[in-house]
């Protein structure tokens, strides 16, 4: 009898690499979708839904994204400050302009799955080139 059985990782024995992504001239959601699928480790052959098997990702030049359409203008972020009142509401050129790194962190967020993985924990967003996290040797990816 063989032994059919499928294959399904272990959170122990999950190895977690490090990529760093440019995101200089590139479409802000063409880079969200992919790194949301490096995030929650489709792009391993070891993939299992209920294990953290994704990889850490670094998103660099954050403030160089292109938004694509009429994107800066139409589409809206709504949020709220914790005051009475606060409820405020941003279109995307706006938030490019003054919050670059939120802006790309809530729309891979967005993209993630709602589990208690908490996936988006191993997104790293910075505005520049610079980075602190030359010491994991993080891969150069292109999207």
């Amino acid at each position: 009898m063989s032994d059919s059985r499928s294959f399904m990782a272990v959170k122990e024995k999950v190895e977690h690499q490090w990529y760093i992504v440019d995101a200089t001239d590139k479409p802000l959601g063409r880079i969200a979708s992919q790194v949301a699928k490096i995030l929650m480790g489709k792009n391993k052959p070891t993939y299992t839904p209920h294990v953290d098997c994704g990889d850490f990702v670094i998103i660099i030049n954050a403030e160089k994204a292109k938004l694509t359409g009429n994107k800066r203008l139409k589409s809206t972020v709504h949020y709220y400050t914790g005051y009475l009142g606060g409820f405020r509401s941003a279109t995307y050129g706006e938030m490019m302009d003054k919050k670059p790194v939120q802006l790309m962190e809530r729309v891979v967020k967005g993209m993630l799955p709602r589990t208690r993985l908490k996936l988006h924990r191993k997104l790293k967003v910075y505005a520049g080139p610079e980075h602190p996290h030359a010491a994991q040797r993080p891969v150069a990816i292109e999207v």
